[in-house]
């Protein structure tokens, strides 16, 4: 068969795997810099003949996709309540209702500080407490816990995982928060006090490991008394990062004398244990601890992010039955440009077709600038106007909402063939996504065949789409 090669990323496509003995007509959203979200009238299938341009293989079925998501943090929730209550209704309605907008599934929160809170915080600041008798989410009752309870109105189903950035201070070598002084801001950090990512930053002693289990028991409990399950926990947010902000480095030494502690704790609560997060691409960090059997009995998966990309091939490719999750797409500028969320869509792109299970934004809400407690500005799915009280969906909300909304839960995502950047899921309802870019600034028609059928929409220039068939 003749195939024509293109110079195209392309939209997302949903069909269905049912008759196919007449045509079908095609639900189709376009997003350009322009012009998010417009439904496109007309396209239908058509019965296959002659050469095509791209293919999804029905038959070739590989990852289950458990879910795409956000994260709640302060910052967020903070640039939130600058705004009307009827506007929030309108845009956790549009960011958790199932079927209606992004239709997030999975979210990540932090447990205590983070670079996105409003200051420095553990749950229990009490040097020695080894019994965490003093331990509290009060700070948390203020934002995450009405944060999260505000999303989990709109879908009672979310599943929700944690991780921290810090343990509390005292359980530290260097006594701090952060781990690197700071030239932007004063963070309080001596130039004594810092550390390196190749060191183990929390003291290596069987009552603190035995004092820090007890603490995420007691913050699995604390949560679930406020009505908000933890489904999963990762020990440490990237263990091989030195931060200005609350971090603290692990070797994987280290971590895993850790879990060693924190599975049992965890398997006796029904929460999982996944590996992570991983910022790193040396592959050789995760495979010590995954073929450590003593250790690997308690991870379920493994978080991915940032540098952690270019490990995920490797660790796929090996251990292909491990559940792997991108945990944080990287941030941006704070500027929320177009030209940033092409670079997503090719995060995207390869976290998915390298074996990724779930795919997560950071900064849900931010205000405009995104600029952090530590002076980091970042992107986020929605921008606060401060002046105005008033807010807007950025770029990438919508290229996350072209998967989101319609690839469900139990998918799978399909090997495709002659292009590269061409992604297709099967729902398990048996209807098909496929996911398009088209990197042209010139509008292009494509042929695509699915099945016996085949479409051949005209995709905008630098536009990415979504078609349906039910």
């Amino acid at each position: 068969m003749y195939m024509r090669k293109i110079n195209l990323l392309f939209p997302v496509l949903i069909i269905s795997l049912m008759s196919y003995g007449q045509k079908k007509n095609i639900e189709w959203r376009s997003s350009t810099s322009s012009q998010q979200w417009i439904e496109q009238k007309g396209l239908t299938t058509e019965a296959l003949s002659g050469s095509y341009d791209v293919e999804m293989l029905l038959d070739k079925q590989l990852q289950t996709i458990d879910g795409f998501g956000t994260c709640f943090n302060e910052l967020g929730w903070n640039s939130l309540q600058l705004l009307s209550q009827n506007d929030r209704d309108v845009i956790f309605n549009e960011l958790f209702t199932p079927g209606i907008g992004a239709n997030f599934t999975i979210c990540r929160m932090p447990i205590g500080a983070n670079d996105f809170s409003n200051d420095w915080y553990s749950y229990n600041e009490t040097e020695g407490d080894f019994e965490m008798k003093n331990f509290s989410i009060a700070h948390d009752m203020k934002t995450l816990v009405p944060f999260i309870k505000n999303a989990l109105k709109y879908n009672p189903l979310l599943k929700i995982w944690a991780s921290p950035w810090s343990p509390p201070s005292w359980m530290k070598y260097n006594k701090h928060y952060a781990m690197k002084t700071s030239t932007k801001i004063n963070n309080g950090l001596r130039p004594d006090q810092e550390g390196t990512e190749n060191q183990d930053m929390f003291i290596q002693e069987d009552k603190y490991f035995k004092a820090y289990s007890l603490y995420f028991k007691k913050f699995i409990k604390a949560y679930k008394k406020q009505g908000i399950p933890i489904g999963m926990i990762m020990p440490q947010n990237e263990f091989k990062a030195a931060q200005i902000f609350p971090s603290c480095t692990w070797t994987s030494a280290g971590l895993s004398r850790f879990i060693n502690y924190l599975g049992p704790q965890m398997a006796a609560n029904n929460v999982d244990v996944f590996l992570g997060t991983m910022n790193s691409g040396i592959e050789a960090l995760a495979d010590s601890i995954l073929t450590n059997q003593k250790v690997n009995q308690h991870i379920k998966g493994i978080g991915l992010q940032w540098a952690g990309k270019d490990a995920i091939a490797g660790l796929h490719d090996r251990y292909p039955n491990l559940t792997i999750y991108q945990t944080e797409q990287e941030c941006g500028d704070g500027k929320n440009s177009w030209d940033y969320c092409v670079y997503s869509w090719g995060l995207m792109k390869h976290y998915l077709s390298n074996g990724a299970n779930a795919y997560m934004y950071w900064n849900t809400s931010l205000k405009q600038g995104g600029i952090s407690t530590w002076g980091w500005e970042q992107n986020s799915l929605v921008s606060v106007d401060t002046l105005n009280q008033t807010y807007k969906f950025n770029y990438e909300y919508y290229l996350m909402k072209h998967f989101s909304h319609y690839v469900m839960p139990g998918a799978k995502r399909l090997q495709t063939s002659n292009y590269n950047n061409f992604l297709a899921f099967i729902n398990p309802d048996k209807s098909i996504v496929l996911v398009l870019y088209n990197q042209s600034k010139l509008d292009k028609t494509i042929k695509i065949k699915v099945g016996n059928e085949t479409i051949s929409p005209l995709l905008k220039g630098d536009s990415f789409n979504t078609f349906f068939i039910k």
